[in-house]
């Protein structure tokens, strides 16, 4: 087996009895054990439940006789921000316990539906509410490409633990560019889906957060988006069921469309020559493919409207947090939570109305002024591990420069639900993935699909894997 294979592959290959779901669990394992301690991508394992599973998914393709799901057998860890009945759910923090949970997300159940073994639990910021995968209670997530920078985050252990071939997928969430970070810092795929795509009970900071997944081929990622966001009855509303499977529309053409061109980032902080030159050398790439790629300004929100969302909403959602011990939060959170006390409920309400009213201007650039948007992912290169979560607690008030370089392209998509796809186009002089960003219209993840499909055969991205992790 090759560690760095896609989850569809193996999925094919366990059908076919080429491989057993028991050697592929074997082998994640066997990887943690010995790469895991200088990454950090796992917080919590069930090496044993895993095994387990396996061998009863091994028995289910020996007996045949019925039609298995589509990922039968293959691994995947769950980020610790979601709940799994019978693990603990930490949210990478001092501050919570690790009693057993009794209530399993609705997107980990489609996990389980479509076959998955689940394998274990991955790194988080504390409450997933910084850029990077750095906490006081588990440490910090490295980036296999260099383990002195950072994996990105919130769902930084996620991305570690598929660049490294620890997992050949992982579940992630993403509320401010979650997905897309740590999938820019570690080279992978990350599709963030639109609102309401894939079921979620609670629509956490104001209906910003989705629930995704993080890949290194892109039909890993349409493949995964479709058993995700089978529709549930019960949440309280979904998107517009797709005109086929997202699985669908991987080689399918594109036909020529308008990409506009985006540089400078939406708040106003300078962008690294670097993340600049990613996109460009993407752009180029889709030109070559027959698309018009041209420069655009679209209209993005007030400054009234971001501190709406970053400081009043979100300091509210942290407030809200599920905390056993909000005291032993990082300080730049308890710094978030007192402020959040001091705020009139009417300022809430009138923030949250001024981004639902300037999110219908931002979304009607699409498909009017062009298709769809090309952005660096991040403004600056993967920080250095620890620096942004020192940055956080030495100011809390202060401006964190990092950290707002690393949203400032990717945060948009959640305030206004859009889909938005990272794509590891190109390599730092330093050897560093720097992602590139296309942004979808209203509810079309297809398009980003067929153009990420297309990128990648040109671009061959999956076949770069870290040399540390090889053996």
């Amino acid at each position: 087996m090759d560690p760095f294979d896609s989850a569809s592959d193996l999925a094919e290959a366990v059908r076919k009895r080429e491989l057993s779901p028991v050697e592929i669990v074997d082998t994640c394992l066997e990887r943690i054990n010995r790469y895991d301690p200088e990454v950090g991508a796992f917080v919590w394992r069930n090496d044993e439940q895993v095994r387990s599973a396996a061998r009863r998914a091994e028995q289910a393709v020996m007996e045949g006789g019925r039609e298995l799901p589509a990922f039968h057998g293959v691994p995947v860890p769950i980020k610790d921000l979601t709940q799994v009945v019978e693990q603990p759910a930490t949210y990478g923090t001092f501050g919570v316990h690790d009693t057993p949970r009794t209530v399993t997300e609705p997107v980990v159940t489609r996990l389980l539906n479509a076959g998955f073994l689940l394998m274990g639990r991955t790194n988080s910021p504390d409450m997933g509410l910084l850029s990077t995968t750095d906490n006081s209670r588990y440490g910090s997530t490295r980036n296999p490409w260099n383990l002195a920078y950072s994996s990105g985050g919130s769902s930084g252990g996620a991305a570690a633990a598929v660049a490294a071939g620890l997992a050949p997928v992982a579940h992630a969430n993403d509320g401010g560019g979650s997905i897309r970070m740590p999938s820019s810092c570690c080279g992978m795929v990350g599709l963030k889906p639109s609102r309401g795509r894939v079921p979620q009970y609670v629509a956490s900071w104001e209906h910003a957060t989705v629930e995704g997944a993080i890949t290194r081929t892109v039909r890993d990622a349409a493949a995964l988006l479709d058993v995700m966001s089978v529709p549930d009855n019960l949440v309280m509303y979904r998107a517009p069921a797709p005109e086929r499977p997202f699985s669908d529309e991987v080689g399918r053409d594109c036909g020529s469309l308008r990409i506009g061109l985006l540089l400078d980032a939406p708040t106003g902080l300078p962008v690294d020559p670097v993340c600049a030159a990613a996109a460009m050398h993407t752009a180029r790439l889709l030109e070559s493919l027959g698309h018009a790629v041209f420069p655009v300004s679209p209209r993005f929100f007030s400054g009234e409207a971001i501190v709406g969302y970053t400081q009043t909403v979100l300091d509210a959602a942290l407030w809200a947090s599920p905390y056993d011990q909000p005291e032993l939060a990082e300080p730049h959170l308890r710094y978030r939570m007192e402020r959040a006390a001091s705020c009139h409920s009417g300022t809430y309400t009138r923030a949250v109305a001024l981004l639902q009213e300037e999110s219908v201007v931002v979304r009607a650039q699409w498909g009017r002024d062009f298709d769809v948007l090309l952005t660096p992912t991040m403004a600056c290169p993967p920080p250095l591990v620890d620096t942004v979560l020192a940055e956080a607690n030495a100011d809390p008030a202060g401006v964190r420069v990092t950290e707002t370089q690393m949203i400032s392209f990717t945060a948009v998509c959640n305030i206004t639900g859009l889909p938005a796809i990272t794509l590891p186009t190109y390599t730092s002089p330093d050897g560093l993935p720097i992602g590139s960003q296309l942004i979808g219209g209203p509810w079309d993840e297809a398009v980003l699909i067929r153009l990420a499909a297309a990128l990648e055969e040109l671009d061959r991205w999956p076949l770069r894997r870290p040399a540390r992790f090889l053996g």
